[in-house]
């Protein structure tokens, strides 16, 4: 048998050709059909496609086998609310049918009402006998697909196009065993070839889910039957292509519930689609491709609202596009451990296990098993887990009591991950790249199985972190982007320039390098935003409408309820308060990226748990912002140590402010003059004491003596502060005023550093002898003496560069470019989270 190409959509149909598949079998869903407009569309779109022989199976209208079931089992335990039910569900069909066939409704409106009627005797009867039998509940559910493939056969009839309706209880046999149906093939096509003598037209409309078994008793294929009933009815009539159509444009990456960002695929092996069916991805049934295997027959997953949509192609054909083509979630699932110390070496462990939750009826999803024999687990489902221990402590209550077996454990709350693909076979690095995902999103891994196939990998999670865990891997074979939960504290000058570059470079990195940094928090002094999937639109409003006042554990609580593989704070503050913070934000998973320089140079106890927690959880810390702006003096000065270079010493000027106000203080105009002007440009924080005190330059020196490995307080450094003792207390304003009573003593060092052919340079030093930040005279011809604007600079005088010193230089101060630097910290943590960049 040939594999034909893809059929053509219903909006496009090109004229039959030896090209197009000659039997085609057709499959539409309960969604599909869930009223009368739907039936129209299908039936327009089945119009539409050039087939010799066309057959299409209809389950039952949207929700109606439900409906049927729940019919059944109020009658049997004699509620009499059944009866209104069944007005109901009746009222629905005669409607479907007034809607659909117009003047020709009035002979299928009988026929219904025959059908309900006969269904009210049989619910009646239930309620006598107050039993639910298993072959009344056969009858009664497969109601539903009786009346739809009546509705559909009907209206093909009354719009001029010949049509058979096939009841499949007429040919279709069946028996039910331990490993699910099994068709009587031999049987069911002699009844096939029986009802086509008498039936010839080329389009049939066949029910699906229900059958007859050997005893030729009313019977049904089980959920998911009416797919199966569409592969059988494909291998009973020889066709060239079975086509499921449903709501969805075909098999997708993940479940798009968890990862919005799930991509369709476009093609399938069996083997993949079974592996991805098992664990509960919207894939047909494993059951339903049986036939299709056996006789190679392509199954197209399509979409009956966009039948322009090719859907994705499922056959023997293999594509090795990528090692993994999709990854699933099953949840509700519980770990069952055995351990002992006399399981070592002792044949038959593994059968008592399974033979004893086979036993007890419990079904086994996932099993794991070292190769010291120690210990063998077994993922359940979780509502068998507690008869599942139960079988166990009875089949090895021996070996318990004699202590060579120590314990059997259960841990509920479990799901299981599983990643597929044939790609993955003889690919390296699969299952590395799969663990370094989870591991990167703080995911610990409970048990782990791969069959020899090398087809998946399936590894048993918390519950809890199962989304996390899904989203990470997902993005770690980049099927989605690398995303991050990020937020974002104080969106002052720094803070509202940094979100302003997020902003516009989201599209950018989204597109080009796969990075989607999610903004879902906005917190300042006044109020929070919290956005429930990402801030859109301008932030600044959404903040000035925020409804809520800062809450930082409401704000952290928010960044993980996403379940993104990845949360970032981004501290642009400068408060103490939120710097206490950054251990438990790092101990959780966090990530945390700040130009707040309270963490680096506060007390030195809080600043090594910081760094401790950031070690253990394996979550970043970066804050070169802290001390350069956007210059790379953390960066140079942690290559310099990690490559195991001593550093003898560091000077510099950390502060643009002052390295502007000295680079323009030549006497011509007051010093503090040049203040107010500073105070102008935004140069200075809001109160320029914060810059004149020094204070800020001594921060910036504790934290890179702490990045060389020194345990350096601040209190330990001599800060020269440069606003007099008498205006340190007081408002800005009248600091300012008062500020020139300090000119004549600034302008007097200055020319005597000019009579010594020096400069005034407000400069930090770190060497062996101790750590000092003050006003210096540096000659004329020193590197600090020729800064421009506000440059900082900073020497690095190492056991390598002793004799001519590392020198960093560049602008040190502007909002601007210190939000360059946080961005660039952002974008260094999604780097080694994965993201290419």
């Amino acid at each position: 048998m040939s594999i034909a190409a893809a059929a053509p959509s219903a909006d496009s149909a090109p004229p039959p050709s030896a090209a197009q598949p000659r039997v085609v079998v057709h499959k539409f869903g309960g969604t599909s059909v869930a009223d009368a407009d739907c039936y129209r569309h299908v039936a327009r779109l089945l119009q539409a496609r050039p087939e010799a022989l066309q057959v299409t199976v209809v389950s039952a209208m949207k929700g109606v086998t439900d409906a049927l079931i729940a019919l059944a089992r109020l009658a049997a335990a004699g509620d009499a609310q059944w009866r209104e039910h069944w007005h109901d569900l009746r009222a629905r069909h005669r409607g479907a049918a007034a809607s659909l066939l117009g003047e020709h409704a009035g002979a299928s409106v009988e026929w219904l009402d025959a059908s309900f009627d006969e269904l009210a005797e049989l619910l009646a009867a239930l309620a006598v006998i107050g039993g639910l039998p298993e072959e009344v509940l056969d009858r009664v559910q497969g109601l539903g697909e009786v009346c739809s493939a009546h509705l559909l056969g009907q209206h093909f009839l009354a719009s001029g196009e010949p049509c058979a309706v096939l009841d499949a209880r007429e040919v279709l046999v069946v028996e039910h065993g331990e490993l699910g149906v099994n068709v009587d093939w031999e049987t069911s096509a002699q009844r096939l070839h029986a009802w086509r003598q008498a039936n010839v037209q080329q389009r049939v409309v066949a029910t699906g889910f229900i059958a007859r078994d050997r005893q030729d008793r009313i019977t049904t294929l089980g959920r998911n039957g009416s797919d199966y009933s569409g592969a059988i009815f494909a291998a009973l009539f020889n066709a060239d292509e079975l086509q499921i159509w449903t709501d969805v444009d075909g098999v997708l990456s993940a479940d798009p519930r968890l990862v919005p960002e799930a991509v369709q695929l476009e093609a399938l092996s069996y083997d993949e689609a079974c592996e991805l069916a098992y664990f509960g991805a919207k894939v047909v049934h494993p059951q339903t491709m049986s036939p299709a295997i056996q006789r190679g027959l392509p199954i197209l997953i399509r979409n009956t609202f966009q039948p322009e949509h090719p859907g994705t192609r499922i056959s023997a054909e293999r594509s090795v596009r990528g090692p993994i083509k999709g990854l699933t979630l099953s949840a509700e699932l519980a770990l069952l451990n055995l351990e002992g110390t006399g399981l070592i070496g002792v044949p038959g462990t593994a059968e008592r296990v399974f033979s004893a939750l086979r036993q007890a009826h419990v079904s086994v999803v996932m099993i794991s098993q070292g190769s010291s024999e120690h210990s063998i687990c077994c993922v359940v489902r979780g509502n068998e887990s507690q008869r599942g221990r139960d079988a166990l402590l009875q089949a090895f209550a021996h070996e318990l009591a004699v202590g060579q077996v120590q314990r059997v454990q259960l841990r509920g709350g479990v799901s299981v991950l599983a990643a597929v693909g044939d790609g993955m076979a003889g690919q390296p690095g699969v299952a590395a790249r799969l663990f370094e995902s989870l591991g990167r999103a703080q995911v610990n891994i409970l048990a782990i199985a791969q069959g020899s196939s090398e087809r998946n990998i399936s590894v048993a999670v918390d519950s809890g972190d199962a989304t996390r865990a899904l989203r990470a891997a997902h993005a770690g074979f980049w099927l989605s982007p690398q995303t991050f939960a990020v937020g974002v504290i104080g969106p002052g000058n720094v803070g509202a320039a940094l979100l302003d570059q997020l902003q516009a470079a989201q599209p950018q990195l989204l597109g080009k390098a796969n990075i989607d940094l999610r903004l879902r928090a906005v917190a300042s002094r006044r109020g929070m935003h919290l956005a429930p999937r990402a801030l859109q639109g301008p932030w600044r409003a959404a903040l000035a409408d925020a409804p809520s006042a800062s809450d930082l554990d409401a704000f952290t609580a928010h960044l993980l309820s996403a379940h993104l593989p990845h949360a970032v704070v981004i501290d642009c503050s400068g408060s103490a308060e939120v710097a206490g913070r950054y251990e438990g934000w790092l101990a959780a998973g966090i990530h945390v990226v700040t130009p707040n320089k309270q963490a680096g140079s506060g007390p030195l106890a809080r600043y090594q748990s910081i760094r401790a927690a950031a070690a253990a959880s394996g979550a970043r810390f970066r804050y070169e912002a802290t001390v350069g702006a956007g210059l790379p003096v953390i960066t140079t000065l942690r290559d310099l140590v990690d490559t195991g270079d001593e550093v003898l010493s560091i000077e510099g000027i950390f502060s643009g402010t002052l390295a502007w106000l000295f680079n323009r203080f030549d006497g011509s105009q007051p010093f503090s003059a040049l203040v107010e002007q500073a105070r102008g440009m935004g140069y200075t924080e809001p109160d320029p004491r914060d810059d004149l005190s020094g204070i800020d330059v001594a921060r910036k020196l504790v934290i890179l003596a702490r990045e060389a490995g020194r345990e350096l307080s601040l209190e330990q450094v001599q800060v020269e502060s440069l606003v007099p003792e008498a205006l340190r207390a007081g408002s800005v304003d009248d600091f300012m005023q008062r500020l020139g009573d300090n000119d004549e003593a600034l302008l007097q060092r200055l020319q005597q550093a000019r009579g010594r052919g020096a400069v005034l340079r407000y400069v930090a030093a770190l060497s062996a002898q101790g750590a000092s930040v003050g006003l210096v005279e540096v000659p004329v011809d020193h590197a600090f003496a020729n800064l421009k604007l506000t440059d900082n600079v900073v020497q690095f005088r190492t056991r390598r560069y002793c004799d001519n010193p590392l020198v960093v230089q560049g602008p040190g101060a502007g909002p601007e470019v210190t939000a360059a630097g946080v961005f660039a910290d952002l974008l260094r943590v999604a780097a080694g989270e994965g993201a290419r960049l």
